[in-house]
């Protein structure tokens, strides 16, 4: 490796950006896992901000434009030249050769680009809100790269966020996803490579906003990715406990040329810390026993072992006679269990009583699936019961630990006992239960076409989305982590219709929460939209053309139309939500949410505080997304409902008088450069209330981010 050092030293004199992609993938080599999941990582992704002011030192390429010959390579902005609409960069190859490239061009045709291990300095513009949920939070829809976003949101929700919940792409299709801007082909050798790149830099900031102690990470996924992401959450999520669920998606199946239809898809659920899937109220749909579907009554389960390890050779010990007495059919005992040689014919029971064996109709000896004391302890619980006959042979039955403890939660009543002793239990009340499901989800309502393409159809007539999820599949997701957690902040940053953020609102209804979402998505266009666009002189920027893409067309509109219960043309929304609770859709939610564009700022301009508008959302974010927003320099100070800025430290005294005086704030911001005085003040402050130094926090937070 030092000969490789070497050489890369050679490199930095002419190229220290080549250097460092060299120096990055040496590192990448040395770590390789000798087992596990191995795959390139790839030249960090990059995206173009076509809505970006080009400044002096960034990083630009030529705009598409159709028929135009495309110059892919990247340019360096070394100055300017000309005023106003004739204002031009100049411009130097970012991968220089011996005799350096340069030229102009005008600021029309070159758009910035920023790559993931650059640094950035994130704020958010909003774009509109719309509110009918009083003093709830409000649920926040972003528009941005979610990598960026990702970087953002560790300023405001860095170990905060209860619940993530993303359905990325599924990498099956041509053209379904993009990779540096480019659309992935289904027949490119590295897709998978890409993907896995993708995802990990992604997860990677996930787990940094999730709660270590309690918190989920739910990822779907259908066969062509699930063993890689496995793999990828394994590595990842070192310390997680991670359950795969089957979720039938299309009854009618999806064909797959050559191969089985496709029915179901599948979650990943990576359990951090204490968090696991709480019981909750289901119908008898979501329990079957034996393909037979659960209706309410206790299950008894046959007390001989079954399937593996069923022979009596297999468990000797356990192969023993349960003594029984015929009047009653009452176990009153148990005998020692034979040697392994010896005929059972042989042993004899007390008179009056009878020994009932672990037997198979067909004469074949098995074993029970209790030992001796066990079985007793079961019986003195009235856990143990008998079936058959004794002319034909009696059959031993029993309650196991799982149902047991439902008798023991009352989820059954107790009526009394039997003679036998065993339990006399009536059913569950009406049709639903409280239960934790089992790993196989045949659920009518996750039915994706019904509940996901027609459903948003309905939302937003004429609009269309591909393979939007089941609104309650998503929904039965996460109630089973979020049911006793009516404060949970959601994340979803591959939001893409927003039925995340949808499905949060409908858990709020049915128990007066008050959980909020972050989705979180870009304003891509298909790549036919794109061939139409370019046809058409536009190019990503253009209002005409941003008006097409999933946030803008999709995203903001079904989540306001889920609140007013009215389509984007006005109309009242037909049709009714349908399981757990049933009302007409047009009825809405008490909610509220706003819309923000993520930008980039530059961070002298954030130094010297010429870019609060910009930060304002993210201190109103981290104060959790409630009440008014600070969106602007005040004299003094201001005070908001869960935050509070002190822009002038001449106001400090009033300002911790007046922090003092609201029980209900969290955090106070002072924007200072001198950190003896932010701690002067600080201490004067609250226990309760996390004091925030602006700007020197915001920007060591995502200066520490470089090379991400």
């Amino acid at each position: 490796m030092s000969r490789l050092t070497e050489l890369i030293a050679q490199v930095a004199k002419t190229d220290e950006a080549l250097a460092a992609d060299l120096r990055r993938e040496v590192r990448v080599l040395s770590d390789r896992r000798q087992f596990g999941l191995n795959f390139e990582r790839h030249v960090p992704e990059s995206i173009q901000l076509p809505n970006r002011r080009i400044r002096r030192g960034d990083k630009v390429v030529f705009r598409e434009s159709e028929g135009a010959t495309s110059d892919e390579r990247t340019w360096i902005v070394t100055g300017f030249e000309g005023a106003g609409a004739a204002r031009e960069a100049r411009l130097l190859l970012r991968a220089p050769t011996e005799s350096s490239e340069t030229t102009t061009a005008p600021l029309s045709e070159l758009v910035v680009i920023a790559e993931f291990r650059d640094a950035i300095y994130p704020g958010l513009k909003p774009t509109g809100m719309v509110g009918q949920g009083g003093d709830k939070p409000c649920h926040v829809v972003i528009n941005g790269e979610n990598y960026h976003v990702l970087q953002a949101l560790s300023f405001a929700c860095q170990g905060g966020v209860d619940c993530i919940y993303i359905d990325p792409p599924y990498n099956t299709r041509d053209k379904d996803w993009k990779y540096n801007n480019d659309y992935v082909d289904a027949d490119d050798r590295y897709r998978h490579s890409k993907w896995l790149a993708m995802m990990e830099r992604r997860l990677l900031l996930a787990k940094e906003l999730l709660k270590p102690e309690d918190s989920v990470l739910i990822v779907t996924i259908d066969e062509k990715e699930y063993l890689r992401l496995g793999l990828l959450l394994e590595q990842t999520f070192e310390s997680a406990r991670i359950q795969v669920v089957s979720v039938l998606i299309n009854p009618a199946n999806v064909s797959r040329r050559g191969g089985f239809g496709r029915n179901d898809e599948y979650a990943f659920f990576v359990m951090l810390g204490a968090s696991a899937p709480q019981r909750v109220p289901l119908g008898a749909e979501w329990v079957s026993s034996r393909g037979r579907t659960f209706m309410g009554s206790v299950r008894w389960d046959l007390l001989r072992r079954s399937g593996t390890n069923a022979q009596r050779q297999d468990r000797p010990k356990l192969f023993y006679p349960i003594l029984v007495d015929p009047k009653t059919r009452a176990v009153v005992g148990t005998g020692e269990a034979p040697s392994l040689e010896a005929d059972r014919t042989t042993v004899e029971a007390p008179d009056g009583v009878a020994a009932v064996w672990p037997v198979r109709k067909d004469g074949t000896e098995g074993n029970w699936q209790l030992g001796q004391s066990a079985l007793m302890k079961h019986v003195a619980e009235g856990r143990v019961r008998l079936g058959g006959s004794s002319e034909k042979g009696f059959v031993v039955y029993y309650i196991k630990g799982g149902e047991y403890q439902k008798v023991v939660r009352g989820d059954y009543p107790v009526l009394g006992r039997n003679p036998d002793g065993s339990l006399k239990l009536g059913e569950s009340d009406g049709d639903e239960f409280r239960t934790v499901p089992g790993t196989q989800w045949r659920i009518p309502s996750h039915d994706s076409t019904q509940y996901g393409s027609r459903l948003l159809g309905s939302i937003l007539p004429g609009r269309r989305f591909p393979f939007p999820k089941s609104l309650f599949a998503v929904e039965d997701s996460l109630r089973f982590f979020l049911a006793d957690k009516p404060d949970a902040l959601v994340l979803d940053f591959f939001a893409g219709s927003g039925t995340t953020a949808h499905a949060v609102m409908r858990l709020n209804k049915q128990d007066e929460g008050r959980r909020r979402s972050i989705v979180v998505t870009n304003n891509e266009v298909s790549a036919e939209e794109v061939t139409m666009l370019r046809a058409q002189g536009l190019s990503p920027g253009d209002p005409a053309w941003e008006a097409q893409g999933i946030c803008e067309h999709i995203t903001k509109p079904r989540v306001t139309a889920a609140i007013t219960g009215k389509t984007p043309d006005g109309a009242e929304i037909k049709g009714d939500y349908k399981f757990v609770d049933e009302f007409p859709i047009a009825d809405g939610f008490e909610e509220s949410a706003a819309f923000f564009d993520l930008t980039y700022e530059d961070p002298e301009r954030v130094r010297y505080g010429l870019a609060f508008e910009a930060i304002a959302p993210l201190l109103w974010l981290r104060g959790g997304a409630e009440g008014r927003l600070i969106a602007a320099v005040a004299d003094g100070y201001e005070m908001a409902d869960t935050y509070a800025v002190l822009f002038d430290l001449d106001a400090a005294a009033a300002f911790v008088a007046a922090v003092r005086d609201a029980p209900m704030l969290k955090l106070a911001y002072m924007l200072t450069d001198d950190e003896a005085q932010f701690q002067a003040v600080g201490a004067q402050l609250p226990a309760s209330v996390e004091a925030v130094r602006l700007y020197a926090s915001y920007l060591d937070g995502f200066r520490a981010q470089v090379g991400a």
